[in-house]
């Protein structure tokens, strides 16, 4: 007797098509239907033809798992695969995932617009910590793109009010921005105001940089990140850790433990980080190999499969599929086309902007923590003679820009050119007012702070520090939960015992000490096999140089193998033509009617014969067609 096997429901549904909604940058919604095999290639392609974006390897689609760990779509695996025992409908979000090094270089103003309204999320949720001047020029910046020049008939004395532009808004800060807007952006149309809103961005520190929250080996809270100068660290108002990827030689897991080996000031660094959950530390892990494949390669071919482990058949292996940071300067470079119309999001589209219009806050998947303090909140911030603002981000970013005032003088004159004809691209489009055009101001570095770059030492950023909000990190909680702390359920150990356990584990330096010792044992052995072989060359050359007999015989035979070797390319050839033409003559008859000949006529020659004409064919037609 057969028993009846019935197939479970999340089976049967993987035969039927999958309903997939994404968010966009600006809060709407697309949706499409995919197949069991659809891969991830396929959302990201129908998202680029909505916006008709061709600019698109700086972009990817983020999801959330049941655990609320955040991963990035993967493009050649299929999405049911990924999204394994999520409820459907799938829900995605469009994002920025690889943040332009120079937006100048962007050829179209469609994906300068999309960079914006993904910093434009970053200033509301808290990614970029802006000290205070920042913080106040990129608020009239957003001001006015999104509401033109200042009327002060339509806006009232306390407009910047209503906008939720920072997780906290003093009213110092709320004065400047007005201030800012009404005398030094004027007249300045959507698309300049967005341009120069990404060029005062690109400058800070926490431009492109995705906070995942660590404990170092002293049990203080860290959040990494890594953008295209590299490998950072951020440690309250401080940057404690720069490793650029020209140094940075491994990055490894395991477990809930990330490791960052690497070379600084000639010496061999090992930098341990503890992650809350092991998905957390594979998601991290990941990230930091994108990243230093994005930006480190020159092409994607050079691109390799990382493994996560040094030990055979152990660990995860990943590699990152797309093009490199030049090969998409160089494509955009390409572009030959009309520039695609820009339809921006009114205001009130925009959760940033929904006071205005008066309309409930569009919310995302992300829950999101109140954008404005309370009345008492409020009344402190105004208080506060420091007027200094933090903003909070979770959703997970990418690489970030070297300061401005690091740059060297060539490099600072080019970008001067070439943001000057990018805005003399748009001034036509602007509308001609009283005020003229005021270029923005560049950052000015705050006093007595200067960048080591090269040592890559603590640099403080701001006067406040950098605290994300933990319900958008890439493993988010509530802040009512307890933050970021919350995501270390296990109690935090003394330091003295940490570093014991973590940067200095016996098992961990025995390994580097035993790949350091395979490493000079591997180089005295292959140069003393060179050697070896190097001195027996040397000897055979000089016994056969002393002996002419020996030279005579050796040329003789050269020579022979050469006049062989030449009579065969020829004479093969002749015979082979001869065989296989119409030519009647006795001798090539009988030889056609042998056994041999004729397996070697439908075996060999004219399977040989039909791919050669086929390649000749295909390279025909390939010359036509260009």
């Amino acid at each position: 007797m057969k028993m009846l096997r019935f197939r479970s429901p999340s089976i049967r549904s993987l035969d039927q098509e999958v309903l997939c909604t994404i968010r966009l940058l600006d809060d709407s919604e697309i949706s499409c239907t995919i197949q069991k095999e659809t891969k991830g290639q396929f959302l990201l392609d129908h998202v680029c033809n909505h916006y008709n974006l061709l600019e698109k390897d700086y972009f990817g689609i983020r999801y959330v798992d049941p655990e609320k760990q955040r991963h990035w779509l993967e493009p050649n695996k299929p999405v049911v695969k990924q999204m394994k025992s999520a409820l459907q409908p799938f829900t995605m979000c469009f994002r920025v995932k690889f943040y332009p090094h120079e937006p100048m270089k962007i050829k179209e103003e469609l994906t300068r617009y999309l960079l914006y309204l993904q910093l434009k999320r970053d200033i509301y949720h808290g990614r970029l910590l802006c000290p205070f001047a920042e913080a106040a020029y990129l608020g009239a910046c957003i001001a006015q793109a999104e509401l033109g020049d200042y009327d002060p008939e339509e806006h009232p004395s306390d407009y910047i009010r209503d906008f939720k532009l920072f997780p906290k808004q003093s009213l110092k800060l709320e004065r400047k921005i007005m201030e800012i807007h009404k005398n030094e952006l004027r007249g300045q149309c959507a698309a300049l105001a967005e341009l120069n809103m990404l060029q005062r961005a690109h400058s800070l520190e926490t431009y492109g940089v995705d906070p995942h929250p660590c404990k170092d080996f002293t049990g203080s809270t860290a959040f990494l990140g890594f953008t295209a100068t590299g490998f950072v660290v951020f440690q309250g108002n401080k940057r404690i850790h720069l490793l650029k990827w020209g140094d940075v030689s491994k990055l490894k897991f395991e477990g809930k433990t990330f490791y960052v080996i690497g070379v600084q000031k000639e010496k061999k660094l090992v930098l341990t980080f503890h992650t809350s959950t092991p998905a957390a530390c594979k998601h991290l892990w990941k990230c930091g190999v994108e990243n230093q494949a994005f930006y480190k390669c020159a092409k994607s071919s050079q691109i390799k499969t990382v493994s996560s482990s040094n030990i055979f058949f152990k660990g995860s292996r990943f590699r990152y599929s797309g093009k490199v940071a030049k090969e998409v300067i160089e494509a955009s470079s390409k572009i030959q086309r009309d520039p695609p119309e820009v339809h921006r999001a009114q205001f009130g589209q925009s959760r940033s902007f929904n006071s205005l219009s008066h309309k409930n806050l569009i919310m995302n998947m992300e829950p999101l923590v109140p954008a404005l303090p309370s009345t008492n909140e409020y009344e402190e911030a105004a208080a506060d003679p420091a007027g200094v603002v933090a903003v909070k981000d979770p959703v997970p970013l990418s690489p970030l820009e070297p300061s401005a005032a690091s740059a060297a003088d060539t490099e600072q004159s080019c970008a001067e050119r070439r943001s000057s004809s990018l805005i003399n691209d748009l001034q036509p489009h602007c509308v001609s007012m009283e005020t003229p055009y005021l270029p923005p101001l560049t950052p000015k570095a705050e006093d007595g702070l200067e960048e080591d770059d090269e040592g890559g030492g603590a640099l403080t950023i701001s006067e406040l520090a950098y605290s994300p909000c933990a319900s958008m990190l890439p493993t988010p909680v509530e802040d009512s939960q307890g933050g970021v702390n919350q995501l270390f359920s296990s109690p935090v150990q003394s330091p003295a015992r940490l570093l014991r356990e973590l940067h200095a584990d016996p098992d961990i330096q025995a390994q580097l000490e035993a790949e350091r010792e395979r490493d000079r044992e591997f180089e005295r052995t292959r140069l003393a096999a060179r050697s070896r072989m190097s001195g027996v060359l040397a000897s055979s050359l000089r016994l056969l140089s002393s002996n002419e007999r020996v030279n005579t015989w050796v040329l003789g035979v050269a020579r022979f193998v050469a006049v062989l070797m030449g009579v065969l390319l020829i004479t093969v050839p002749t015979l082979l033509l001869l065989l296989e033409s119409d030519i009647d003559v006795s001798f090539l008859h009988e030889i056609r009617q042998t056994p041999e000949f004729e397996q070697f006529h439908y075996e060999y020659y004219c399977p040989l014969r039909r791919w050669i004409l086929c390649k000749i064919s295909m390279a025909m037609e390939n010359l036509w067609s260009d």
